[in-house]
């Protein structure tokens, strides 16, 4: 079978001294960023909030496409739906309060070019997980009939998980904006 080259040919083959983008550097290499010294940390050093800080910095940071970030979201949801209806009865409350993280990691975990499709997705997600949840009569029309009562009566929920996700991206888009104003405003080296 042919391989096909993954780089285009006006880059040139890769150096063996060039360093690897995050991603293929792996463990602890991909979470800081090239030239920063490591430095240990001190246990009890700093804030609380630097520590929950540096523990944050120290977990994987998947960056998810749009279509990722939708697959992801509702292949949770559907999982949680399930779990729900089996552990709790089906209760709509205890999906809708697990929905609001979900909606939060999802915005979060989506890559910078793909950011406004967070809020459009988490309510899909929302709504397909909420199918193993509703309460169903006979045939499709009785399904059918209970899923739309349970996104009427859980609407609250569904409206505050996509503001915290339309929040996260809000924000995120705007540190995004600063970082490169900042960088166009940096005179070259």
């Amino acid at each position: 079978m042919e391989q096909h080259r993954t780089r285009p040919a006006q880059y040139g083959p890769r150096r063996s001294g060039a360093p690897l983008p995050a991603q293929g550097r792996g463990g602890a290499a991909a979470a800081r960023p090239v030239g920063r010294p490591v430095q240990p940390a001190r246990p009890g050093a700093g804030s609380p909030v630097a520590r929950v800080v540096r523990a944050l910095r120290g977990m994987p940071n998947p960056r998810l496409t749009g279509l990722g970030s939708g697959l992801f979201c509702a292949a949770v949801m559907t999982l949680l739906g399930f779990l729900d209806g089996l552990l709790f009865g089906a209760s709509l409350t205890v999906y809708g309060v697990l929905f609001v993280p979900v909606s939060l990691l999802t915005a979060l975990w989506v890559r910078r070019g793909d950011l406004l499709t967070a809020p459009v997705v988490v309510p899909i997600a929302f709504a397909v997980g909420l199918v193993p949840v509703a309460e169903s009569g006979d045939g499709i029309g009785g399904r059918l009939m209970g899923l739309v009562t349970a996104l009427a009566t859980e609407a609250g929920w569904l409206y505050g998980g996509t503001l915290v996700a339309g929040s996260a991206v809000i924000v995120r888009r705007i540190r995004l904006v600063r970082r490169r104003a900042a960088a166009r405003n940096r005179p070259p080296a």
